[in-house]
């Protein structure tokens, strides 16, 4: 690297045109501007400057070395007016969540999006172990996840909660109890459906359900996109658990059918970010579309 001391006595010499007045401005000696230009040639491995007598005149290596370091101090006067200024309305927004959620949020982002055309939503559906470990690394600035493991690697906060459901076609025979209705219908499985459909046989109140073990329940389908899951149940075919957000983004609710638990079952969200990572000011603007999603007290 080119020494900056060097570079900038070799930039005044240029603009000043003269070694008395380079001298005179950088408070140095004449022989000194000389010293610092020799050493600079000598770095470069080219001369810069052509003397005659009094004067000189820049050679075209001169040139370039002259435009190298004036852009040099342009980066750093920009690089720290970026530094002090932090654009609450510009810039990229990095979010992993669940599928569910990606569905839930998208719309909200991209009309925040819209009202700040300078703001780039970049939105990941991914599982929460993926998304713990994506931003541990920094691939992802903020995460939104069920659980947390190694807390010591991240700063948590607790942004509400989501109500699970065991969804069912709409003309299931109901006069079956849940536990028969379910091992006849099959489950439509999802990456996420082991965690979902275990959480809420544990919570749901029903002794039948806690005893009944996923493994148990005949698997008739299985879908990875989140936006696909409910179709096969609006045609008649098997039962899901999901959360309530992915029912609401759905736009043939007509077809399906909640089943009743005898007491609610909620997952708890948690935000995440990189232990001790300041946030840019436009991430306010995410957690507000975040908190309106999941207002605290509020059945979602």
């Amino acid at each position: 690297m080119l020494n900056p001391i060097w570079l900038q006595t070799f930039v005044t010499l240029v603009e000043t045109g003269h070694f008395t007045q380079t001298a005179e401005k950088l408070f140095m000696t004449q022989p000194g501007v000389s010293q610092h230009v020799s050493k600079l040639e000598q770095a470069c491995g080219h001369s810069l400057i052509k003397r005659d007598k009094k004067s000189f005149s820049v050679t075209e290596q001169g040139q370039l070395v002259y435009e190298y370091a004036v852009n040099l101090v342009l980066n750093e006067a920009r690089m720290r007016e970026a530094l002090s200024y932090d654009d609450p309305f510009s810039g990229e927004i990095s979010i992993a969540c669940s599928g569910s959620l990606a569905l839930l949020l998208y719309p909200k982002l991209l009309s925040l999006q819209s009202k700040h055309a300078k703001l780039v939503m970049r939105l990941k559906a991914a599982p929460n172990g993926q998304i713990l470990e994506e931003v541990k690394q920094g691939q992802v600035t903020l995460g939104i996840v069920t659980d947390i493991t190694h807390k010591h690697w991240f700063d948590v906060e607790r942004i509400g909660e989501e109500e699970l459901c065991l969804i069912v076609p709409h003309k299931a025979d109901l006069s079956l109890n849940t536990h028969e209705l379910i091992m006849q219908l099959g489950l439509i499985s999802h990456p996420d459906a082991e965690h979902y459909v275990s959480l809420y046989f544990a919570q749901s109140g029903v002794p039948s359900l806690e005893r009944l073990h996923v493994e148990s329940i005949p698997e008739v389908g299985f879908v990875n996109q989140i936006g696909q899951i409910l179709e096969p149940i609006t045609q008649g075919i098997g039962f899901t658990v999901l959360p309530k957000s992915a029912l609401k983004s759905f736009n043939r609710k007509d077809l399906l059918k909640i089943i009743a638990s005898t007491q609610s079952v909620k997952e708890t969200l948690f935000s995440v970010t990189k232990k001790n990572r300041v946030l840019p000011a436009r991430y306010q603007l995410v957690k507000e579309v975040i908190d309106s999603a999941f207002p605290f007290g509020q059945d979602n």
